[in-house]
């Protein structure tokens, strides 16, 4: 009540009491104004509503996805809240839900930015002829250098598709780095200082002052972290869901000098 509703002294919508002081009831999560009973939910609207679990393992759970940096697998939540792995599969995609909110921001990215896709699970084929790749799922990435980030699935890694996305997330004027994808090339032309760096030629990053270096390392350590992770905790996501979980190593990027302050973002996102 004290986070929803600023305390437990509301102006009852149903009798019209100023200043009524709500009281909860022993066997039920409500709250009831002592003139009339009306009663209020505090977890009504939220991912919360008619849960049976406890409200401590959903905090717990939580607490669980703000503290770890690989991710935390319905299995893993299964065994630490003593629940069914239905039950725990559901709270972590609303945990990723919520992560989801709290992540949202206005301002653009800006400053030097690094841009990278990046093809998650499947099975990939013919990579030495033509790099077709088979049930993977293509994502990409735009993260400014020591500060926030955005990930997104994409349909496949064309122009079509990557630019609409650069455009609506990174400040015009801004300097951006990416590899030789030749999907990146109108960037220049739409007022990006663009710079590329070759790995297909072994090169990579590309100094052009003290005060300036194209690369695309830190993106790319985004995706060896996430990959990392997909392997050894998740094992295998689905097209389906992806976006869910890049939102849920996003939030954590994003949010990563609050340590302890990120529970506070999913709590406030409720």
């Amino acid at each position: 009540m004290s986070v929803r509703h600023g305390g437990t002294k509301l102006d009852c919508p149903s009798c019209g009491t100023v200043g009524s002081q709500f009281h909860k009831l022993r066997e039920r999560r409500v709250y009831a104004c002592p003139e009339c009973r009306f009663q209020i939910a505090p977890t009504a609207g939220t991912i919360l509503q008619d849960t049976r679990t406890p409200l401590v393992s959903w905090f717990y759970a939580m607490y669980l996805f703000c503290t770890t940096r690989h991710g935390v697998s319905g299995k893993e939540l299964q065994r630490q809240l003593g629940v069914t792995y239905k039950t725990a599969y559901r709270i972590g995609m609303q945990i990723r839900k919520l992560a989801e909110k709290a992540n949202n921001f206005d301002e653009l990215l800006s400053g030097h930015v690094e841009i990278d896709e990046a093809y998650i699970g499947g099975r990939a084929v013919g990579l030495g002829t033509g790099n077709y790749r088979v049930n993977k799922t293509t994502v990409m990435a735009i993260m400014e250098r020591k500060g926030r980030m955005v990930a997104r699935v994409v349909p496949d890694a064309k122009t079509v598709n990557l630019r609409p996305i650069v455009l609506e997330t990174v400040e015009t004027g801004a300097t951006v780095s990416t590899d030789e994808l030749r999907s990146y090339g109108l960037l220049t032309s739409d007022g990006y200082r663009h710079g590329r760096v070759n790995h297909k030629a072994g090169e990579y990053a590309r100094y052009v002052c003290k005060s300036l270096t194209f690369h695309t390392n830190t993106v790319e350590g985004f995706w060896r972290l996430f990959k990392a992770s997909v392997r050894s905790t998740h094992v295998s996501i689905s097209s389906k869901h992806m976006q869910r979980y890049l939102d849920e190593f996003s939030f954590r990027v994003n949010h990563r000098e609050r340590v302890n302050g990120m529970f506070d973002l999913l709590v406030g996102a409720l």
